[in-house]
C-alpha cells in the first residue's frame, strides 16, 4: 500500500475515532502533497511523497523549539503529537551503523576518491536512502568517508 493510501485510510480511521489531533495532521500531510501535486502538474511518486513527509516533520520539529523558548508546553505537546503521527507514515529509518555501510559501498561502487566526487556518491546514494535518513545526515557521512 502506498503512503498516500496508508494516509487516507489513516484519515478515515481518525475521523471514525475521532482522533482530532491525528485528523488534523493527516489533513495537513494529504493537503501538502496535494499542493505539490498541484504545483509540479503531476502525480508524486513514492519518494517525493516521503520528501514531502520529512518537510512536514522538520516544520513541527522547528515549531516544537520554537514553543519550548517561548515556553508554551501546549504548544509543544501538540507539535511532539503531530511528528509521532507523521513519523509513523516512514519507513524505518536506518542506524549510523547501516548508514555508514550503505555509504562505503556506494564509494566503492562509484569509484569515488576524493570530495570532488562527493556529487557522484550522492547522485547514487540519496535515492537509496530516501525517507530514512535527512539529507545533511547523509551528506555528512559521505563528507566524512571522502576525507579519510
Amino acid at each position: 500500500m502506498d503512503i498516500k493510501t496508508q494516509l487516507n485510510e489513516a484519515l478515515k480511521a481518525a475521523m471514525k475515532s475521532g482522533d482530532e489531533v491525528r485528523k488534523r495532521t493527516v489533513r495537513m500531510a494529504l493537503a501538502a502533497i496535494k499542493q505539490a501535486e498541484v504545483d509540479r502538474q503531476m502525480t508524486l511518486d513514492e519518494s517525493a511523497v516521503l520528501g514531502i513527509l520529512q518537510k512536514e516533520i522538520k516544520i513541527r520539529r522547528e515549531a516544537l523549539e520554537e514553543a519550548r523558548v517561548a515556553n508554551r508546553p501546549d504548544l509543544a505537546a501538540e507539535a511532539e503529537a503531530e511528528i509521532s503521527v507523521l513519523q509513523a507514515f516512514l519507513p524505518q529509518a536506518l542506524s549510523p551503523d547501516e548508514l555508514h555501510a550503505l555509504v562505503q559501498a556506494t564509494i566503492a561502487e562509484v569509484g569515488a576518491v576524493s570530495l570532488a566526487d562527493m556529487g557522484k556518491v550522492m547522485k547514487v546514494l540519496m535515492p537509496k536512502v530516501a525517507g530514512r535518513v535527512p539529507g545533511d545526515q547523509v551528506s555528512q557521512a559521505v563528507r566524512e568517508l571522502l576525507q579519510k
